[in-house]
């Protein structure tokens, strides 16, 4: 990398560690949070979740659009560096909601939650990925720092709950303000030049551009993918209660939860540094299946395993199949679908539809742990991950039909006739 793009590759890694670092302190332990000092159930926990991908499934597609049409101009950026900042003052008036009426607390936490950090980190991490291909770096190294931003955080929120959660939101809050003097350091006039130059003027991007999207079989046969992937999303919402109830006090799953939930993402942040290389070599569809895979096979043993030792080696898994996955998504989507609808196609083939399952089981989920117990549902998740891997197998594209030049919509519309 020459000197501007260290530069770069510097602020992005920076505002990647304060974005996760400000989210795993007010959200890493919240079902915890919810289930010990709140009050809720399983069923009503997973209310909140569901509202909460609701909101994140309105906001995604409009959050993609808009970026897409400012390039690398930081105007969303800016709005979402706000949002961070009230975390804190949201979540400490978010359990007293809560407590007086579970509908009008799970429509709050929805919006902000939703708009601030399921639909955001969208944003960021697009936004990061085009700047890695116009300047040079890989995105990989750039969203290891995310990874790391999660660990620190978690780290220290798992010794906060137990003296005082309110701890964790205020640190969410400071973070936020730091994010926010890194994001005004962030200077991106020559890039957003040169991506121009590169893909085409972002501003004359159309809704109707967006929209004919819908109309491409590679983009279904990318959603059904993400359909079976994102049920990992679901399966992580209330482990940290499955994990603290496997000790003797809640107080000690709790503390340990945060260590095992900071080496995970230890690990992970190691991951990112070396997926691109493997998804390289191995090619971004191979890439998708192998990280579907490890994925089917955490979920899976995590229902059949018992103790928290066995739990915690399922639940490191998430550090290997992760990496791969974003890794992944990002080079399969450059290679078969118009780059200029980067942001758009990151935000609604992946983590809109992530917002749309995650909505639909989230409250089934929160049934099956409190009716039938953590185990077998587990098992039911890790089914459908399976039955959808072997359908992507098969609809994806492989690397060798990939579309050389992308010229844009207008050349994907010439070849919509084409075979999946």
């Amino acid at each position: 990398m020459n000197k501007d793009s260290k530069k770069y590759y510097a602020i992005l890694s920076a505002l990647l560690f304060f974005f996760f670092f400000t989210w795993s302190s007010s959200f890493s332990l919240v079902s915890i949070w919810l289930n010990q000092y709140v009050g809720l159930k399983a069923t009503d926990t997973g209310l909140i979740f569901s509202a909460i991908s609701l909101i994140a499934l309105c906001a995604q597609p409009l959050y993609g659009f808009i970026q897409d049409k400012l390039g690398l101009r930081k105007n969303l950026l800016l709005v979402i560096a706000v949002l961070l900042i009230l975390s804190g003052p949201f979540f400490l008036g978010f359990a007293s909601i809560l407590r007086w009426n579970i509908f009008v607390g799970s429509i709050l936490g929805g919006l902000y939650v939703g708009m601030t950090f399921n639909a955001g980190i969208g944003v960021l991490e697009s936004y990061t990925e085009r700047v890695s291909r116009i300047r040079g770096f890989e995105y990989g190294r750039a969203r290891m720092w995310g990874s790391l931003g999660w660990a620190s955080a978690t780290f220290i929120a798992g010794h906060n709950i137990n003296i005082d959660p309110n701890y964790n939101f205020v640190m969410a809050s400071i973070s936020g303000v730091v994010f926010l003097i890194l994001l005004a350091l962030l200077k991106t006039d020559k890039s957003d030049a040169f991506n121009q130059l590169e893909h085409g003027k972002t501003s004359a991007i159309t809704i109707k551009d967006a929209l004919n999207l819908l109309s491409l079989p590679r983009f279904w046969a990318l959603i059904l993918f993400v359909i079976g992937t994102c049920v990992y999303g679901v399966y992580d919402q209330q482990f940290p209660v499955f994990f603290s109830s496997q000790f003797a006090t809640l107080q000690q799953g709790n503390e340990m939860y945060g260590y095992l939930n900071s080496l995970q993402v230890f690990l992970e942040a190691g991951g990112m540094f070396i997926a691109p290389f493997l998804v390289n070599k191995i090619g971004a569809k191979n890439g998708l299946l192998l990280a579907s895979s490890v994925m089917a096979a955490r979920i899976i043993g995590s229902g059949l395993v018992e103790g928290p030792v066995l739990i915690s080696c399922m639940k490191l898994l998430h550090a290997v199949e992760l990496p791969i996955l974003l890794i992944s998504i990002f080079k399969y989507n450059s290679q078969h679908f118009d780059k200029r609808l980067s942001s758009t196609l990151y935000l609604v083939g992946f983590q809109c539809v992530s917002s749309i399952v995650a909505t639909l089981l989230s409250p089934l989920a929160g049934y099956g742990y409190d009716h039938y117990g953590f185990a077998p549902t587990y098992m039911v998740m890790g089914c459908i991950v399976i039955g959808t891997t072997l359908l992507s197998a098969v609809f994806l594209r492989s690397d060798a039909k990939a579309l050389q030049p992308l010229d844009g919509l207008q050349h994907e519309d010439k070849n919509k006739a084409q075979p999946i």
